[in-house]
């Protein structure tokens, strides 16, 4: 049975236990109140939150960003992971600024509280980095598309746009701002809604409900709360399949081989046509698929050098189907290795991320929209120059 405690805070008896869950707005200083107030309250032998090991860390560390290794990164291929992660942090730090009010300050005081007075502390949330990996890659091309678009539009987006006190404290009435950012991936592809959205329900109602402890206070996001109600009230999934990462399909592993074969099977009808319309076809492939690489760079003020060689990487990188060679690898590395990163970006990064001016200014930004310009254009050029440019070509040449 579950009974509503006070405006924001509900309660519900499972197992023998005594859930009391809080949904907070994750930006408002009454959100911090109520955790005091209910802290001295209830007398809670477990605390629970609604942040994960990496979250948490973001939040305690001001100069989280400090010891950043961007070369690594991008190496590792996690650059369009951290570019994400930059985006999702400055959405929310915005809100916070315009409110005077530092997000996940409730999280920080439940958790402060707990280990003042010794009593268990659950980070319950699933990795957040687990959810954007999941949702990357579970999401169609034309997803990934869709989640660019939306990272892009968060990022372009004026303070005097989306950032007016009273439009935001209406939209907390129903939300907080970190599962907010997360749902404008969900509201706008409701496949990935899943990831975001039901399975994170899932993985909080599981921890919250196996915590330690008779008395349970659950400090959530209040996004959240109708779904972990639903997911407690109803047999638990197994999570497990949730806590880790899909294994990559054999079509994925094959899809730079295939890109390779669709192109050479273009290619050949003109070279039987004749060696002059065979290399006509092949030039004016490279120079498109370069061409918009280039240009999509310039479009993120790359260094002249690196937009020069967008031009022979991006046809190379699609012929020669090899990682390193990738654009989205090769390129951001030329562009490291020629704005190198020095200790003022470092420091100015989280004031950085907070405009777009900013994501411009800073090295290792500019560094991470040159990565996601790098991929995104190449594959835009391959498919426009592939499928309509070198088949035309090749049929004017080819009379």
């Amino acid at each position: 049975m579950v009974s509503k405690k006070s405006k924001n805070c509900v309660f519900l008896k499972h197992k023998g236990k005594e859930i009391y869950i809080l949904g907070t707005a994750h930006v408002l200083e009454e959100s911090k109140k109520e955790v005091l107030e209910l802290m001295d309250k209830i007398n809670p032998e477990t605390v629970c939150v609604e942040l994960c090991p990496s979250r948490y860390q973001s939040l305690k560390k001001k100069n989280r960003w400090k010891n950043l290794d961007i070369v690594k990164v991008i190496k590792e291929g996690k650059g369009f992971l951290l570019f994400t992660n930059m985006i999702l942090f400055a959405f929310q730090k915005r809100i916070g600024l315009s409110l005077d009010f530092s997000p996940g300050q409730e999280m920080i005081t439940a958790i402060k509280l707990a280990e003042k007075n010794k009593k268990n502390i659950v980070l319950a949330d699933r990795d957040i980095n687990i959810t954007l990996k999941r949702a990357w890659i579970l999401s169609s091309f034309k997803d990934k598309i869709k989640i660019l678009e939306l990272l892009l539009e968060s990022l372009f987006s004026s303070k005097d746009d989306n950032l007016q006190k009273k439009d935001i404290l209406e939209l907390m009435k129903g939300q907080d701002l970190y599962n907010e950012a997360l749902s404008l991936f969900a509201k706008s592809l409701p496949e990935v809604k899943r990831v975001f959205i039901d399975e994170r329900d899932a993985f909080l109602a599981k921890k919250i409900s196996e915590a330690p402890g008779k008395k349970i206070l659950a400090v959530v996001g209040k996004g959240h709360q109708k779904g972990i109600l639903k997911q407690i009230k109803k047999r638990l999934p197994y999570i497990d399949s949730i806590e880790t990462l899909p294994k990559e399909g054999k079509l994925k592993k094959l899809l730079p081989w295939i890109i390779t074969l669709i192109l050479i099977g273009i290619l050949v009808p003109g070279f039987m046509k004749g060696e002059t319309v065979g290399l006509s076809m092949l030039a004016i492939w490279a120079l498109v698929t370069g061409s918009i690489t280039a240009l999509s760079n310039l479009i993120v003020l790359a260094h002249p050098l690196t937009i020069i060689s967008s031009w022979i990487v991006a046809p190379i990188a699609l012929l020669i189907p090899i990682p390193f060679v990738s654009t989205g690898v090769f390129l951001p590395l030329i562009e490291a290795s020629i704005r190198k990163p020095c200790v003022k970006d470092f420091e100015s990064l989280p004031e950085d991320l907070l405009s777009l001016k900013g994501f411009y200014k800073n090295r290792i930004t500019r560094i991470l929209m040159v990565l996601v310009a790098s991929s995104f254009g190449s594959i835009i050029g391959f498919l426009i120059s592939t499928f309509i440019v070198v088949p035309w070509v090749g049929s004017i040449t080819g009379r």
